[in-house]
C-alpha cells in the first residue's frame, strides 16, 4: 500500500492535469467542480466553470441570485437538479456561523452524497475520507483482479470502500483521491487502458495479467429507447414553446418544444401534427430517445392558449434569454436558421403579431 500511495502521488505530481478548480484552490471552488462534474466529462465542464464563477465568484452571490439565473448559467448541462441543490447549498453555507469539516455533517447539506461530502471535505479539509466513483471502482478491482459480479456501481463502491479506506493516507487524502479520479479519467480506462504508463501497474493484477478490460464486473443494464413527439410551430417572428412545471421532477422551469398533447392533440392522427421536419436522436443514462419535431399546420394563436398551458409564444430575439434544456436550444437554432426570419416562410404567417 505504501509502494502504490508513493508511486501514485509522484505520477499525479508530474502529470495531474491543469484544472481551474486546482489553481489556488478554494472550498467555493472545489464544492462548484464536484457538482458540474456528477455525470458530466472535464472538457465539457470548463467553459461552463468559467463561466460561472464569473457570474457566480463565492457562495454570497449564488445564495442571493435568482433562480431563474442560476438555470440559465447551468444551461447545456443538463441534470438541472445539479443545479438547483447547488444553489440551495449556497443558501445554506452563507447562512452558517461555521462552515462544517467532516463528511457526515457535509452529508446533511443539499444535495451532498457520500462521493461529494469526502471529496470536499478530503480536498478542502484534509478529511480521512476515501472518494469512491466509477473511475475508482475501475481502479480498485484491476489492481485485485477481483471478479465479483457487482449489481451495478453503487453496489461496487460499498464493497470496496475498505480497500479505498486502507489506501487512503493520513497526510494529503484530497490529493490522494484527486490523484486516483485522474489516474481513472486518463490512463486506467473502461476501454484500452494505457496500462504501458501506468504508474502503478506493477502493483495491478489485472495489468499483469493482460486482461483489465474485464474489470469490474457489473451486471448490463437494459437499454430503454423511448420516441417522443415534438411540434414546431412558428408564427412570424415567434416560436411556441412549452415550460415545464416549477414543480416537476424533472426540468421544472425549462423550456422545450411543445409535444401534442400540451395542445391537446393527444389523441390526434400523427398525419395531423404536420410534416416531419427532423429527427435527432439523444441518449440519457440507459435511455435512447428519438424526438421527431413536426411543423404544426396550424399553430394556436396567443389568445388561444389556457392560461395552465405551460405554452408561450418567445420572440426570436427573446430565445438567447430563456432557458432551453441543452438539446432543445441546439435544434431550436439549426431550425431557424434553416427557416431564416423571411416573411411568408412555411410556419411566418403574417406580422407575427400571433
Amino acid at each position: 500500500m505504501k509502494a502504490f500511495r508513493r508511486s501514485l502521488y509522484a505520477w499525479y505530481r508530474r502529470h495531474g492535469r491543469r484544472l481551474p478548480w486546482r489553481d489556488r484552490p478554494s472550498l467555493y471552488k472545489t464544492v462548484v467542480s464536484e457538482f458540474m462534474l456528477q455525470q458530466t466529462q472535464v472538457a465539457t465542464v470548463l467553459p461552463y466553470f468559467d463561466r460561472w464563477m464569473k457570474r457566480f465568484p463565492g457562495f454570497r452571490e449564488l445564495a442571493n441570485a435568482p433562480e431563474g439565473d442560476v438555470l440559465k448559467h447551468w444551461e447545456g448541462l443538463g441534470y438541472y437538479n445539479r443545479a438547483r441543490n447547488l444553489h440551495r447549498l449556497a443558501r445554506t453555507v452563507n447562512a452558517m456561523a461555521a462552515i462544517p469539516e467532516s463528511p457526515e455533517a457535509w452529508r446533511e447539506l443539499p444535495g451532498v452524497g457520500p462521493y461529494t461530502a469526502a471529496a470536499v471535505t478530503s480536498i478542502a479539509f484534509g478529511a480521512l475520507a476515501a472518494c469512491i466513483d466509477g473511475n475508482v471502482v475501475r481502479i480498485l478491482t484491476r489492481i485485485r483482479a477481483d471478479g465479483t459480479a457487482y449489481r451495478d456501481g453503487a453496489a461496487a463502491a460499498r464493497a470496496l470502500a475498505p480497500l479505498a479506506d486502507a489506501l487512503l493516507p493520513n497526510e494529503r487524502p484530497g490529493d490522494h483521491n484527486q490523484a486516483m479520479m485522474e489516474l481513472g479519467a486518463t490512463v486506467c480506462f473502461r476501454k484500452r487502458p494505457l496500462c504501458t504508463t501506468c504508474p502503478v501497474v506493477g502493483l495491478c493484477r489485472a495489468g499483469r495479467q493482460g486482461d483489465p478490460e474485464s474489470y469490474p464486473v457489473l451486471a448490463a443494464k437494459p437499454t430503454t429507447r423511448v420516441g417522443i413527439t415534438r411540434l414546431w410551430c412558428r408564427r412570424g417572428r415567434r416560436l411556441l414553446l412549452h415550460r415545464t412545471s416549477g414543480t416537476a421532477r424533472r426540468l421544472a422551469g425549462i423550456y422545450e418544444l411543445p409535444e401534442p398533447v400540451h395542445l391537446g392533440l393527444a389523441a390526434a392522427d400523427p398525419a395531423d401534427f404536420g410534416p416531419v421536419i427532423a429527427r435527432r436522436k439523444r441518449a440519457i443514462t440507459r435511455y435512447r430517445i428519438t424526438e421527431t419535431i413536426h411543423r404544426h399546420p396550424d399553430p394556436p394563436a396567443q389568445k388561444a392558449l389556457p392560461d395552465d398551458s405551460g405554452l408561450e409564444w418567445i420572440p426570436l430575439d427573446q430565445l438567447p434569454a430563456i432557458t432551453l434544456s441543452g438539446p432543445h436550444r441546439k435544434w431550436v437554432e439549426e431550425l431557424v436558421a434553416a427557416e431564416g426570419n423571411i416573411p411568408g416562410k412555411p410556419g411566418n404567417p403574417g406580422d407575427g403579431s400571433g
